[in-house]
């Protein structure tokens, strides 16, 4: 497999490919550390050619300032619409987008991206993509109704299975391992003569550590489901009596942020207008549901 996107590069249409390479090359020569993902991050790794009007950028948290400000000083409208992971440039209905962490706030950009990040070109322009193993994990999350990033995933395991680290990924995904193995099974179902590309060794922890849990953990109840989709599981924390693992102390977002995210999650699903207010007034309920302090604590009905 080449180091290039270059079919993803071929369906840009002119004003696009112009924008996107003098993006690159602004931020080479301002000397910023990015990485490039998305599309041509996922080509690069799974050979796979999709049309992208969005150029996705990865930075370190600490560093999105500084990318903003180079772009702001090329011509770029810059904006921070969701600060927990997620800013934007724009021009002329083109966009980067600038991640420096994922949706659901567990994927924070560190310096591990940066050392095991992979170099290429992209229009012509060199450039470091996002590793493979850290692009599986922050698309492993994405399970909403109207975007499902599984498929992505079983096509890296299917190109790059045997020369992932999976020492790494596993550490990546920590305690939420039951989601990385989720995945790993639906790559067994849909390529079942390729299963021997996640290394038995990988299943067979898997399979110890789902062994071990004879029984459910004392505590609190926990939807963890508002990890994967920020709309779907809205039910279960604002009325369900649930606590919602993306707020603090179970996650990184605080209650505020978390009603923020699902309120624009509900815009963007294909429910509609009555849909969407629905998910907002849910999301007033866990917002209203956690303490002073921003420690959730579960809605009672």
């Amino acid at each position: 497999m080449t180091s290039s996107a270059v079919g993803t590069e071929r369906r840009l249409g002119g004003r696009t490919r112009r924008f996107f390479r003098r993006t690159l090359a602004a931020l080479v020569a301002a000397g910023v550390d990015f990485l490039v993902g998305g599309a041509f991050a996922i080509e690069r790794y799974a050979g796979l050619v999709r049309d992208t009007k969005d150029f996705d950028v990865f930075v370190r948290p600490r560093d999105r300032g500084r990318l903003l400000a180079t772009l702001a000083a090329v011509g770029c409208e810059t904006e921070e619409p969701y600060p927990h992971w997620l800013a934007k440039a724009r021009c002329a209905g083109d966009v980067v987008d600038v991640i420096f962490n994922s949706g659901n706030a567990m994927c924070e950009v560190d310096d591990g991206w940066f050392a095991h990040a992979t170099g290429g070109r992209v229009l012509g322009v060199p450039v470091r993509f996002v590793p493979a193993e850290e692009l599986l994990w922050s698309k492993a999350f994405v399970q909403e109704r109207e975007r499902f990033d599984g498929a992505d995933v079983v096509h890296l395991l299917h190109a790059r299975g045997p020369d992932l680290d999976w020492d790494r990924l596993l550490a990546r995904f920590g305690e939420h391992w039951r989601v990385l193995y989720a995945h790993v099974i639906l790559f067994g179902y849909v390529f079942p003569s390729e299963r021997r590309r996640v290394p038995r060794a990988v299943m067979a922890e898997l399979g110890r550590r789902l062994a071990d849990e004879a029984r459910p953990p004392r505590g609190p109840r926990v939807c963890r489901g508002t990890l994967l989709s920020r709309t779907q599981y809205a039910t279960e924390v604002g009325e369900g009596g649930y606590a919602d693992a993306r707020v603090v102390p179970l996650g990184h977002m605080t209650p505020a942020t978390a009603a923020s995210w699902t309120a624009a999650g509900a815009r963007a699903a294909p429910a509609g207008a009555a849909g969407g207010e629905r998910a907002a007034r849910i999301t007033r309920r866990v917002t209203h549901a956690s303490s002073a302090d921003g420690t959730a604590r579960p809605s009672r009905r």
